[in-house]
């Protein structure tokens, strides 16, 4: 395949099973947080990785509470990403401001980025869910809507603590931007020196 039909089939391929890894790591990320099974939202994210989760979590129990298949259905998507991207000539991937040539990379090279790109991943989550949320407040503020209770549950884990530190100033609340700030920072501390080991 020429260098030019690779780009697009390397971009169809990224933007399909990242998106769809998203949705599975909402779904752990959903239930973690108790957030309502019933919003919309939800159901969707529900009936869209079913027909996976369901048979896999006869053979992966959940751990402490947390639904341990939905994490190692989210890895599998990613791996078969990278895979696939190897498959069709793919030269790289960016993460974290960084190329990762595959060419050059084994089974162990593919099995730990796949491990690293699922960790940035819950990070970027997190990151574009309180962005929304923040944006959200300014246009229709006090206003209820699924996608807005389903944004505040996902963010309270990483909010509240917050607030406890950094009290609302002249009636704004800072804990979103403190929040982007430290998500920001978690993600230059922790990928870079995940990616020198490949």
């Amino acid at each position: 395949m020429s260098g030019y039909g690779t780009n697009a089939v390397q971009f169809l391929v990224e933007a399909i099973f990242d998106l769809y890894a998203m949705v599975v790591v909402l779904r752990f990320l959903m239930q973690s947080v108790r957030a309502d099974y019933y919003n919309p939202v939800s159901q969707f994210v529900v009936k869209v990785t079913n027909p996976v989760l369901v048979p896999l979590r006869r053979l992966i129990p959940s751990v402490g509470g947390q639904d341990i298949a939905s994490l190692v259905f989210a890895f599998g998507v990613l791996f078969l990403k990278l895979l696939l991207l190897y498959a069709i000539g793919a030269q790289g991937v960016g993460l974290a401001g960084s190329v990762v040539y595959l060419q050059n990379a084994g089974l162990v090279a593919l099995l730990m980025l796949a491990a690293i790109e699922l960790v940035a991943l819950v990070i970027n989550i997190f990151f574009f869910v309180i962005i929304v949320q923040v944006v959200l407040s300014w246009v229709s503020p006090g206003g209820h809507n699924p996608v807005a209770s389903l944004l505040f549950s996902l963010t309270q884990p990483v909010l509240k603590p917050i607030q406890r530190f950094v009290p609302p100033i002249g009636g704004l609340d800072l804990s979103p931007v403190v929040a982007i700030i430290g998500l920001q920072l978690l993600k230059l501390l922790i990928l870079p020196p995940l990616l020198a080991l490949l």
